[in-house]
This record gives structure tokens, C-alpha cells and sequence, in this order.
């Protein structure tokens, strides 16, 4: 269903601080990071229409806020107040809440989807958290979840590259993961690169990212040439694909998204 003007944003609060912890909105330099994570919501949206979900982990609140204009109610949730106040100040039809991943603070089988991206891999107990998720969904109900492929995200080391993460997965891993609750695997999917991207990774020296990262650590203003192509990004410019055996290899991918029920 559609929105009306008032389901969407109130008057802007003042924008959450770029902490490399969250991505956000309306950011130049972010957008590519942003764009990335928006993918997965858009794709994914209608696995939530007419439920009622709870995104653990909202930050911003921009996913949950597109979630709710399709959904029967959503909740947002998450640890940090800063996050709580600034969703419940700028997206009214969120149902935000304070509280611990490890704990939901929900009643057991409330909720018919828990959407979880981008935050598993910033959590010191990940399995408790997934067996939170299977305990507060009813039978049948479906956790969503993103997180960055390790392979790809910090190649070759033994901790995260992102200061913010505990542990990172690979598919294998997320997917023992998640069958050690009481879900069963229903897809496995991959982020990445479409044909634009590819095009714009050759301009920057093979590696778009690469190129931001060395702009971030060296804190010196953007080539032009850079944040035009990063300020240019789409959603439409990621794949997302299944480990199927007939599309790319999960292991390449960017990110990891696990579709998953609750038995």
C-alpha cells in the first residue's frame, strides 16, 4: 500500500553523526554504503506486507520506515538511545523501542517476520541472538538477515577490518548459525557488483571501494571524478542473486542474505 504524507518522515531532525558504525540517508560520500544496504530492503519488502515484523537492530530507521508502508505493524529496536530517540522523532509509524538484542523485549511468538541486516556481525553473542529471533517469531514465521561476507569484506585476516564488528561469517558459517535455532535455510543469497559497478571499479583502479577506503584514511577531500560515480549509485546497480549453482559464487559475493523459517 501507499504511504500518505503524513506516514512519512516528520520535520528532519538533525541527521545522525557518520560514525562508521551505521550507514545513513542523504550523505554524498555514504551513498554507495547506503545504496547497498537499501538494496536488500527493496528487494525484500514484500516478504513483510501485512505482518508484523520487528527490525532488531534499526539504527537510522530508514529500512524499517520502508518496511512499514507495507506492513501490518513494524517495530524498531535497538541499543543505542541516540538511534531510538532520532527514529522516533523522524518516522512516526515505526514502533520504536530501547532494548538488547541478546534479550528481545518482546513476548514470545509476537512477531511473524524479525528483519536483522547489517548488525549480526556487530553482536558478541550471535547465537543467543538467533535463538531471541526464533523464540519472539510465531511458527512458520521468517527471519531476514544481511551481514557482510567475510571473504570478501576482510580477506585474508583474522579479525574484522571494521572496528565495529566482533566476528564476521562467510555463507557456511551464517548458515550453521542459523539452523542451530529452530529455523530451516530457505535461500541463501549474494550482493553484488552489477554491470555499472563494474565499469566504475575499473575507473577507480579495479576496486570502488578500495578507492573510498584510501580517501577515508587519508582525510582529504574527494576527487570529483570519485564522488560523482559514488554520489551516481542506484540500487539498481547491485545484483542480488541465489547460491543456486547456476548464478555466481556465494563466496564472491559483497554481503550475505539468509531467508529463513521458523519450524
Amino acid at each position: 500500500m501507499s504511504a500518505s504524507v503524513t506516514d512519512g518522515p516528520t520535520e528532519d531532525p538533525a541527521p545522525m553523526a557518520l560514525t562508521g558504525e551505521r550507514t545513513v540517508p542523504g550523505v554524498a560520500e555514504e551513498n554507495y554504503w547506503f545504496r547497498r544496504h537499501e538494496v536488500v530492503y527493496r528487494r525484500l519488502v514484500d516478504r513483510c506486507a501485512g505482518r508484523d515484523v520487528l527490525e532488531a537492530g534499526c539504527g537510522e530507521g530508514y529500512g524499517a520506515a520502508l518496511i512499514a508502508e507495507v506492513a501490518r505493524s513494524v517495530i524498531g529496536l535497538d541499543y543505542d538511545e541516540s538511534a531510538v530517540a532520532h527514529v522516533r522523532a523522524r518516522y512516526p509509524r515505526v514502533d520504536m523501542r530501547h532494548g538488547n538484542l541478546a534479550a528481545l523485549p518482546l513476548p514470545t511468538a509476537s512477531v511473524d517476520v524479525v528483519v536483522n541486516f547489517q548488525v549480526i556481525e556487530h553482536l558478541w553473542d550471535q547465537g543467543q541472538f538467533v535463538a531471541e529471533c526464533a523464540r519472539v517469531l510465531r511458527p512458520g514465521g521468517v527471519l531476514l538477515m544481511s551481514t557482510p561476507n567475510r571473504i570478501t569484506f576482510s580477506p585474508g585476516r583474522d579479525t574484522p577490518v571494521n572496528p565495529f564488528h566482533t566476528r564476521e561469517l562467510n555463507a557456511a558459517e551464517l548458515t550453521e548459525l542459523i539452523e542451530s535455532a529452530d529455523f530451516a535455510m530457505e535461500a541463501m543469497l549474494g550482493v553484488f557488483h552489477g554491470r555499472r559497478l563494474a565499469e566504475i571499479d575499473a575507473r577507480h583502479g579495479g576496486s570502488v571501494i578500495d578507492a573510498q577506503i584510501a580517501r577515508a584514511l587519508a582525510d582529504a577531500p574527494w576527487p570529483a571524478e570519485l564522488l560523482a560515480d559514488i554520489e551516481s549509485v542506484t540500487i539498481e546497480d547491485f545484483d542480488l542473486v541465489p547460491a543456486d549453482g547456476t548464478h555466481r559464487d556465494i563466496d564472491d559475493s559483497l554481503d550475505l542474505v539468509a531467508i529463513a523459517v521458523r519450524t
